[in-house]
């Protein structure tokens, strides 16, 4: 199909979408169906690396170096994603205001599954020597440019594809599928734990959730090859109101309003993935004396209650609006963190009522894509999501773990304080949006 026939294909669907139905069309339901799948193994390839990182440590290393440096340097590998993210998710969003959601969106997956296929194939530090860890950090980069670009990309594709009464719930069901994709991880770490024995998983356990992963990722590669570009941008392109100039250059200009809600929006999410969900388990295994094992099982259940609750403050977006919903999803975040640690001091029977109810409330995550991508107009909204999150997400969540540990010096009760005071930013972050007519007017989702 050339450009032409496929804008005017596009338009076409942008005219369907815009009838006043309640509920989601058939259309909408596999865009958002292959949108989630193809985010859930994205974002799958980008966490196994952390699951598998002792073996890849052992693996990739000369092995009489300490065990303290190895492991600073394999996280260093991991962390290496993260640091590509900003510059990866910049260049990608570009082309995609320039040349296409859909061409940007098809080759994120494509520049993620690659990799990762490769890290399960590569020859360790004993076949090749140096150049193990040199191609591991070097697929590591593309791995997290890749997922700069899928995660805004991805939320500004599914949003401009259904009407505008259901953005929240895009927002929403792609978010649970990129969370979803961390539980995948977890799964499938537990699962060849279960399985095969330390000797057998160095020897060649570890590899397989990369091959699984990379060809999954394949997969939904060609998957997308049946999903259109979207409405807004087919009829940017009839219309040629394109960006005339730099994407970013525009973005930084004139929508300084738009990215600083973006990036604090961003931050509450930090608060909520790396400490909620990602630090919490360690913490309390410490703290409490609880067992790793039941920590894991409470942890994974919780995931799944992330996912309830991406969908439904993504849909609590739709019904009552992006700053209510983000106002009250930060309130109960603060709330319920809170009174899930303070418990696990008196009675850690109720760990996983009290982690999956918190779980639910880390549920904002799925409210917060539909703001931050609210208050960029079209012709450059990929470029300022893509800019504020990704470079709010290297920072906030960069530091959020060694800012966090620095101040349980001073108290353990730390990360309550830390989650707490991100919520406050986030309810008051949510009334200015639902009650000041600028927060009004970078809510009102132009289209």
């Amino acid at each position: 199909m050339n450009d032409s026939a496929s804008a005017a294909t596009s338009a076409s669907a942008a005219t369907a979408n815009a009838a006043p139905e309640n509920t989601l069309k058939r259309g909408d339901i596999k865009v958002l169906g292959l949108s989630a799948l193809g985010g859930a193994l994205e974002f799958y390839d980008f966490v196994i690396f952390v699951f598998f990182a002792s073996v890849i440590g052992q693996l990739f290393f000369p092995p009489d170096i300490p065990e303290w440096l190895r492991q600073v340097q394999t996280y260093g590998i991991f962390a290496a994603g993260y640091l590509a993210r900003p510059l990866g998710g910049i260049i990608m969003a570009h082309f995609g205001d320039t040349l296409g959601r859909k061409k940007m969106f098809t080759l994120s997956i494509f520049l993620m599954s690659l990799p990762t296929l490769l890290m399960g194939l590569l020859p360790t530090y004993a076949v090749i020597g140096l150049w193990a860890p040199l191609l591991l950090v070097i697929l590591r980069i593309f791995q997290g440019a890749a997922v700069g670009g899928e995660v805004p990309g991805a939320w500004v594709f599914v949003s401009e594809h259904v009407a505008p009464r259901h953005n929240g719930l895009a927002c929403g069901t792609l978010s649970m599928g990129l969370v979803g994709g961390i539980l995948l991880g977890s799964l499938m770490s537990s699962a060849i734990n279960h399985a095969y024995t330390i000797e057998e998983i160095s020897d060649f356990g570890w590899r397989i959730p990369f091959i699984v992963g990379g060809v999954l990722g394949l997969v939904s590669v060609y998957l997308r090859r049946w999903l259109h570009e979207t409405p807004v941008f087919a009829e940017m392109q009839q219309k040629k109101t394109l960006a005339a100039e730099l994407p970013l250059k525009m973005v930084l200009r004139e929508q300084r309003s738009a990215i600083a809600v973006a990036m604090a929006a961003t931050w509450v999410l930090t608060a909520a993935i790396v400490v909620v969900i990602l630090m919490t388990p360690n913490l309390i295994s410490e703290l409490e004396g609880l067992s790793r094992a039941a920590v894991a099982s409470a942890n994974s259940l919780a995931i799944v209650a992330v996912c309830i609750g991406c969908i439904v403050s993504g849909y609590m977006v739709d019904r009552i609006g992006a700053g209510v919903t983000m106002a009250l999803w930060s309130g109960l975040l603060g709330v319920t963190y809170w009174v899930f640690l303070t418990t696990m001091h008196s009675d850690p029977s109720l760990l996983i009522p009290l982690y999956c109810l918190t779980g639910f409330s880390v549920g904002i995550v799925g409210a917060v894509p539909s703001v931050a991508i609210r208050g960029f107009p079209p012709v450059v909204r990929f470029t300022g999501l893509s800019f504020s999150y990704n470079v709010a997400y290297a920072i906030f969540g960069g530091f959020t773990p060694i800012m966090v540990a620095a101040m349980m010096k001073s108290s353990p009760m730390s990360p309550v304080w830390y989650v707490g005071a991100l919520s406050v930013m986030g309810v008051m972050l949510g009334l200015w949006l639902a009650i000041s007519p600028r927060g009004r007017e970078l809510m009102s989702l132009s289209r």
